[in-house]
């Protein structure tokens, strides 16, 4: 008796989602820096890759905080993240040791430990034209808006405040060029064949510094023909559009002050914001002109004209000079206008890295001051 087969059965192919490519750390690392040059970030400021495993180190998970608190970091241990990109830098003030004593040490313990590296961006995020205070201005409503302190060209002119031009014949130019060599400061010294007034001179052009420019006009000087030829050229890089510190906000159409408040909560999933009313303002008052800085803004805000100053946190007397000036403030803690920034930049990050590598925000992370 022939065997009886089974009827044939369609079996439907398991779906399975997409593999990640796995990316080199240090690869990772220029891409989020080709993302937010730490040449935006201000001066005083710490960005970059503050914490690296040993290499090689693969990513595949790159952790969102906005604050790495040790809860915070339990949680990337917990998610099996590899890279931490913290906005505000948890490594500022420097260690003098890595111990189990302080809470900041312990998360450079932790890091470690467990092959995590951390990467900080803060101001840099401020400045970009995509960042934390473009995210901001979004709780507005529709408006136009400006860096109030626009960023400059990082690497244009690479060197130096000043450029100094000046010719000089065959007879002083060996002697004058070895003395400008011995001047600290100075940089892209270049010659060129010219002739002037009919005679066979060498152009010499030169960048320097402030300090720098002293001493080399005191050097031209000694020889009044190379003095009288000279050229003295203020340096100025070029603004970088839409990129900077803070925002001057023009609203298309005013909106109350109280309107205002209420945008602004509901932008940041916020209950309740902080509001000092400036001289002769009321909760009716029209808006047109807003300020406004993530985290805290005293100094970026500091004598702007507007109707209304937008930030985390201020001083106690630059609040006292706003108001006295007819400028409303609203402040909202320090961290609640930064932090959700995070989820738009997870799906910009997305899209930059080219969908490399699993990008999660955490849960974990949230303001440490609560309303009692």
């Amino acid at each position: 008796m022939p065997l009886l087969r089974p009827p044939l059965q369609r079996v439907r192919a398991l779906r399975r989602p997409p593999v990640r490519a796995l990316m080199n750390l240090r690869e990772l690392v220029s891409a989020l820096n080709d993302f937010a040059s730490p040449a935006l970030a201000e001066s005083w400021d710490n960005v970059g890759l503050l914490v690296e495993p040993s290499p090689p180190h693969t990513v595949n998970t790159l952790f969102l905080t906005n604050d790495l608190t040790e809860e915070v970091m339990e949680e990337a241990v917990q998610k099996k993240a590899d890279l931490v990109l913290s906005y505000h830098p948890p490594i500022f003030a420097p260690l003098k040791r890595v111990t189990w004593k302080t809470w900041k040490e312990r998360l450079v313990v932790r890091a470690l430990e467990n092959r995590i590296g951390i990467y900080s961006p803060h101001t840099a995020y401020d400045a970009i034209p995509h960042g934390v205070n473009n995210w901001l201005t979004k709780g507005l409503g529709t408006c136009t808006s400006v860096p109030l302190h626009p960023s400059t060209a990082p690497s244009s002119p690479a060197e130096g405040t000043h450029r100094v031009e000046f010719c000089a014949d065959a007879e002083h130019l060996d002697a004058v060029l070895s003395k400008i060599k011995d001047i600290p400061e100075t940089s892209c010294l270049t010659t060129l064949p010219v002739r002037v007034e009919g005679e066979e001179q060498t152009r010499v052009s030169l960048n320097c510094s402030q300090k720098a420019l002293l001493e080399v006009v005191a050097l031209l000087s000694q020889n009044s023909l190379l003095y009288h030829k000279t050229e003295i050229l203020l340096l100025q890089k070029p603004l970088l559009p839409h990129t900077g510190m803070g925002r001057l906000c023009t609203l298309s159409e005013p909106l109350s002050l109280s309107d205002t408040v209420e945008r602004i909560k509901g932008h940041l999933g916020l209950s309740h914001v902080r509001l000092a009313l400036g001289a002769g303002r009321t909760l009716e008052s029209p808006v047109k002109k807003v300020a406004l800085c993530a985290g805290s803004g005293s100094s970026v805000l500091k004598g702007t004209e507007a109707d209304l100053y937008l930030t985390g946190e201020m001083s106690h007397h630059d609040v006292l000079d706003a108001v006295a000036n007819g400028i409303s403030v609203i402040l909202c803690e320090h961290s609640n206008t930064e932090r959700g920034f995070l989820s738009e930049l997870r799906d910009a990050l997305t899209i930059h890295l080219q969908n490399k590598i699993n990008i999660i925000v955490s849960e974990k992370d949230r303001d440490p001051l609560q309303v009692a």
